[in-house]
């Protein structure tokens, strides 16, 4: 019983794939932070030039 134990908790130390994914999570997060900043920050001066050419494209 404690050898099944002791081996159930080897082999869940040694599984590194929740550790992984836990690390594509916070990578996936900083990179969603990084893109929404950067969006919040060009917002205006995007919003300026696409203004500006549909402005000529309409007219």
């Amino acid at each position: 019983m404690i050898r099944s134990l002791v081996a159930t908790a080897a082999a869940a130390v040694a599984d590194r794939k929740g550790v992984t994914a836990a690390e594509y999570a916070i990578l996936a997060v900083a990179i969603v932070g990084a893109v929404g900043t950067a969006m919040a920050a060009f917002a205006p001066l995007m919003l300026a030039k696409f203004n500006a050419i549909f402005g000529v494209v309409a007219s």
